[in-house]
């Protein structure tokens, strides 16, 4: 599992975590994790095939056009990302 450590945070926003953590009954670094997972995936974000689904109701597509994207699309398996 991936650690991050956190520099040059000041004594009063730490002090101010482990008050919020206090609050919610959970440790700072539990309280620190929540925070971050909020900020970076909030629950009303559009996700992308709901976007696309929408996108495509409203063009108002017949069925034989939706084939004739679907015969267009690439349907070679995608390959997965290499690290380094």
């Amino acid at each position: 599992m991936p650690a991050v450590t956190i520099r040059n945070l000041s004594a009063e926003a730490h002090r101010a975590l482990k008050v919020r953590a206090a609050q919610h009954g959970r440790s700072t670094e539990a309280e620190m994790r929540d925070i971050l997972e909020a900020a970076v995936r909030p629950p009303h974000r559009v996700k992308l095939g709901s976007l696309l689904a929408s996108i495509g109701r409203e063009a108002d597509l017949t069925e034989s056009e939706a084939e004739h994207f679907d015969r267009l699309r690439d349907k070679t398996p995608a390959e997965p990302v290499k690290l380094r």
